[in-house]
């Protein structure tokens, strides 16, 4: 049974039009699209709506580097995310840019109703400035030494050696990385959003719309005091002008969230729905955001605290997620764990990753771990042995002494009604975002139905003269119970689902549908509709995603030339270019011969939890199983370099005049694996 039918608006963060769409990314989007699809199965008015944010410094400079407009970056950027996403099935009934009439609408008109109302406010600020490019310096675009450890290159709000956060001004020997200039400080007029205005509407608000664990991070913001909000930014800058003001333009976060309503207005002005049915004050439609835990501060204070002071309702929910670690680490570029939506697809269904995100995901704002052998152990063992097991064991039986023709009873209808029976509560889950639990609660039926098959061996009745009825029932109460399964999965596997129902002969997959068992029903000629993933079509990815760096450092557009870049080459270096230098202590875990080399050894090095493939010219020193246990010395930021043989992802330091003295450190010499030489 559906519930009441609801009126539900849907949004997921807009991916930032400067670069492409990885896995990481597509956790929220994924995530997002199964619970669009299971409302809509459930009978439910739910639109899903999305949009490039397209705006700031960062594009603006990109574009410049690529010696193109940024209006024609954010279309190349576009048709590349939404092909990535179409790949995926992410199924957005409108994407948008916040690049348009309609955002430059509703962001002047929020600003004027909150300016008018008083919560605007203008003070003078001083902050860096290009001299050479004639422009203000966010701080991420500042890079000196820390003013904390001293490491160089750092940027201008936080130091990545040492953890460190600080003001731009307390770099020592900053230099603008646009231009390579020096800055200087230079005063500016800003808009400031009074966010302390509204600490009483959002503390009711985040108490009753945010998930538990966000509301003790954000609890944290209160007790220091809700601070004014720099919402403009000084020419040149790619993005909305201020109305009534020049050469100042809106920070690209005013506008971003208000890309939410832009595209759902650009849906409207297509499909002639009412926009103020959804976004009116007294509004008693839904209003969810899926977002990362990282942008939190913005959606759950700045946004409901824009939309309650310009006269527009708040979301009825923000749901935050965790980030997305591969092989239980960050992800890799050198290690080829940074995969690219693109590239996923061209070797992998995009169901295989639905399903395993879905099995993986909570209500909560936890990380999840995309592990790549688990990943494809549990879709072999799920999607191909159990469910898609079922259909393939029973259909042929069905087609081939059946003509297709299901029996007009079921032989077990208790197995059957619990199976739908179980269907309230895989709902009550996908409705909380406990898609874990409805993966496992539907694997049981699975697990079940499987079960009840190898009971009734109807590869062995087949066999046996006058037991045909007893094969038809057998596999007539097997095939329902997959369609039931299929039912219960289709807002995660929606391709499979369809060509399923092609199968079954049936155009509705709906919730409720499942309640009458196909009887004295013909189906399709059953065709194989998942295969298994092969442990080389994995190590392909991986190789692919290293290849994609490599691609990506021999065809980057030239930066704007640094100071460092006009300096004349000379035989010496800085010792500021030397500290980049990150060398490392690791052990050899593991050492062999390369097939094919005479003076290389490929190293397996542990940095201490991180382990790298390295090459070495050492083979004229040590015999491999001599080095394993040993530790050495690493440059652990080297780019990886593409080989004859492979791969190398650093390089291994050792002292000796050459030959057979090559000298390695042994394990009680002191050292530990990762432990950073300074």
């Amino acid at each position: 049974m559906t519930d009441q039918a609801r009126k539900i608006l849907v949004t997921s963060a807009l991916p930032y039009a400067n670069g492409p769409i990885h896995l990481g990314h597509m956790v929220e989007y994924i995530q997002t699209d199964i619970w669009v699809r299971f409302q809509k199965q459930r009978g439910h008015e739910c639109i899903y709506v999305c949009a490039d944010d397209a705006h700031g410094t960062p594009i603006m400079l990109k574009a410049d580097q690529m010696g193109i407009s940024p209006q024609a970056l954010i279309d190349k950027v576009s048709q590349e995310h939404q092909r990535d996403f179409s790949g995926f099935m992410v199924n957005f009934d409108n994407y948008h840019s916040t690049h348009s009439d309609e955002n430059r609408y509703f962001s002047s008109l929020i600003y004027e109703r909150l300016r008018d109302a008083g919560h605007i406010a203008r003070r003078t600020i001083t902050q860096a400035y290009d001299p050479e490019k004639n422009m203000f310096l966010p701080d991420r675009f500042i890079k000196g030494e820390c003013p904390k450890c001293g490491a160089a290159d750092q940027y201008g709000d936080s130091c990545e050696a040492c953890g460190a956060t600080y003001s731009p001004t307390e770099l020592k020997n900053a230099y603008s990385a646009v231009s390579g200039a020096r800055p200087i400080e230079k005063e500016s007029e800003h808009f400031f959003f009074k966010l302390g205005d509204f600490e009483p509407f959002l503390q009711n608000w985040v108490d009753k719309h945010v998930q538990v664990q966000m509301k003790h991070k954000l609890n944290e913001w209160f007790e220091a005091g809700l601070q004014q909000w720099d919402i403009s930014r000084d020419a040149p800058y790619w993005g909305f002008e201020i109305p009534g003001e020049e050469n100042k333009y809106f920070y690209v976060w005013l506008d971003a969230p208000v890309g939410y309503m832009a595209s759902f207005k650009h849906w409207c002005e297509k499909t002639g729905n009412d926009f103020d049915q959804f976004w009116s004050p007294d509004s008693t439609t839904e209003l969810y955001h899926f977002i990362g835990k990282d942008i939190a501060y913005f959606h759950t204070l700045f946004w409901p605290a824009m939309l309650h002071g310009s006269n527009f309702r708040t979301p009825s929910g923000v749901f935050c997620h965790g980030f997305l670690t591969v092989n239980g680490q960050k992800m890799s570029k050198s290690r080829g764990t940074f995969i690219m939506a693109e590239t996923y697809l061209k070797h992998l269904r995009p169901e295989y990753l639905r399903y395993y995100f879905a099995a993986k995901l909570g209500a909560g704002i936890d990380d999840i771990d995309l592990n790549l052998e688990d990943f494809r152990l549990k879709v072999n063992a799920d999607l191909v042995n159990k469910v898609v097991n079922i259909a393939s064991r029973c259909a042929g039986f069905i087609q081939k002494k059946f003509d297709g023709q299901l029996d007009s009873t079921l032989v077990e209808p208790t197995l059957y009604q619990d199976a739908v029976a179980a269907g309230e509560s895989i709902a009550d889950a996908y409705e909380k975002r406990e898609y874990g639990r409805a993966m496992r609660e539907i694997m049981h039926i699975a697990d079940k139905a499987n079960q009840y098959i190898d009971t009734a061996e109807p590869w062995v009745l087949a066999k046996q003269e006058g037991r045909e009825a007893e094969v038809q029932a057998c596999c007539t109460l097997g095939i329902n119970l997959f369609r039931v399964i299929v039912s219960y999965l289709a807002p995660v596997l929606p391709q499979v689902a369809q060509e399923a129902a092609e199968f079954l002969n049936i155009q509705d997959l709906g919730w409720s549908a499942i309640e009458q068992p196909l009887l004295n029903h013909r189906i399709n000629k059953f065709k194989p509709l998942m295969q298994r993933v092969e442990p080389e079509v994995i190590e392909k990815v991986i190789e692919d995603s290293r290849q994609d760096l490599l691609k990506t450092q021999q065809t980057a557009p030239a930066a704007s030339k640094t100071a460092l870049q006009q300096e004349p080459i000379a035989s010496e270096i800085s010792f500021d270019d030397f500290a980049k230098v990150d060398l490392r202590v690791a052990k050899i875990a593991k050492a062999e011969a390369v097939e094919g080399a005479d003076k290389l050894l490929r190293l397996t090095l542990d940095l201490g939890g991180e382990t790298r493939n390295v090459f070495a010219g050492i083979k004229s020193a040590y015999q491999p199983e001599q080095l394993e246990g040993k530790l050495t010395v690493m440059v652990a930021n080297l780019a990886p370099r593409k080989m004859k043989f492979g791969v190398s992802e650093g390089m291994v330091l050792a002292a000796g005049p050459g030959g057979k003295d090559i000298w390695i450190l042994e394990p009680h010499e002191g050292a530990q694996p990762g432990m950073r030489i300074r």
